[in-house]
């Protein structure tokens, strides 16, 4: 099974967001090493803590630092975009990196109400959405006669489209153009099984893709010994805490007690969030993904992690490689032998 990772170009406490622009090109390469199929960067607006606003201008960065690594945005929130500006941007990096580009596509702001405003986005661009993602599919094919407006450059390049999603609504849009999807389990699992459920029974062949392909997000918080793992995931805890109670800031260093930092009241909500997470030492991480895989029965996952060191982020990141080429060597086995 594939195995990608998803980049939030996270800035830590005591740190800029030069140093985690550094840390993102210093990670792709090794993401690449490791054999990691797909670089994905997301699109996020006034967030101290993640330096990927920008997110095509990071994509080309990325993608110019590797060589053979798909590299993508995980995604663009097309409500804040025309779709001609996207399909320029993104057909200016497919021709640059030809074969090696992604494009997802959300639906969602990337950012509250006053970023809404600043960017000039209309709240109810979010209900053509399927509408703005079939204009794109057409401004990345082919060219046809008497067009008006092109995508130039951008025209036929066909560069591949992901719907991402974290509710019913973004499978139903990829089952309906038969596009690709992307489950944002990482941090909103609630509807994980039912999406991947809708998706693969109304989706509809074309020529993009003729079967489902169905994609979920991972945490991953590994180390050499659980304690240092569980301790590593407190900088995602405290983050997400911080986010959901209108404290947003750069990504907290990690802590021995959690509960000094996160009221009690506030974990069960917490652990529900960020259930879909693989945590401990090689092999429990190992252990965790593999179970994971067989419940949700994804067809290719994409590992994320928000991590305050940058060494123990790429050893997790090292460590979760070594475990989904273990996994894929062990299926490959089954079915030799089987």
């Amino acid at each position: 099974m594939r195995y990608s990772l998803l980049d939030l170009a996270p800035v830590p406490e005591g740190f800029t967001a030069a140093d985690a622009l550094r840390n993102t090109g210093d990670l792709a390469r090794h993401a690449e090493a490791w054999g990691y199929h797909r670089y994905w960067l997301a699109e996020h607006h006034n967030m101290p803590g993640i330096a990927s606003a920008a997110t095509a201008v990071l994509v080309g960065h990325v993608a110019g630092l590797t060589q053979r690594m798909r590299v993508g945005a995980g995604g663009i929130m097309l409500p804040n975009h025309a779709p001609l500006a996207v399909a320029e941007a993104f057909g200016t990096l497919a021709t640059l990196y030809p074969g090696r580009i992604d494009l997802g596509l959300g639906r969602a702001p990337g950012g509250d109400g006053a970023v809404m405003r600043a960017l000039g986005v209309l709240p109810e661009r979010g209900e053509q959405f399927h509408v703005e993602v079939a204009e794109l599919r057409e401004l990345l094919g082919p060219q046809v006669a008497g067009r008006a407006v092109r995508a130039l450059p951008g025209e036929g390049t066909a560069v591949p489209l992901w719907i991402l999603g974290s509710s019913l609504h973004g499978a139903q849009v990829a089952a309906m153009l038969g596009l690709p999807y992307a489950f944002a389990s990482h941090f909103a699992p609630q509807m994980l099984e039912q999406a991947f459920e809708v998706y693969r029974r109304y989706f509809r062949p074309s020529e993009a893709l003729e079967r489902p392909h169905a994609m979920m997000a991972i945490n991953v918080f590994a180390a050499e010994t659980e304690a240092e793992a569980r301790r590593l995931r407190t900088t995602m805890q405290q983050a997400f805490y911080r986010l959901r109670t209108g404290m947003p800031g750069k990504l907290p260093a990690p802590v021995d007690d959690l509960s000094a930092v996160v009221p009690a009241g506030a974990m069960p909500a917490l652990d529900a969030a960020l259930q879909v997470s693989a945590v401990g030492d090689p092999a429990q991480v190992a252990a965790q993904l593999r179970d994971l895989i067989a419940r949700y029965q994804p067809d290719e996952v994409i590992l994320t992690g928000q991590i305050w060191d940058h060494g123990a982020r790429l050893r997790s990141f090292e460590i979760a490689a070594g475990a989904m080429a273990g996994l894929g060597q062990g299926a490959a086995l089954e079915t030799q032998t089987g």
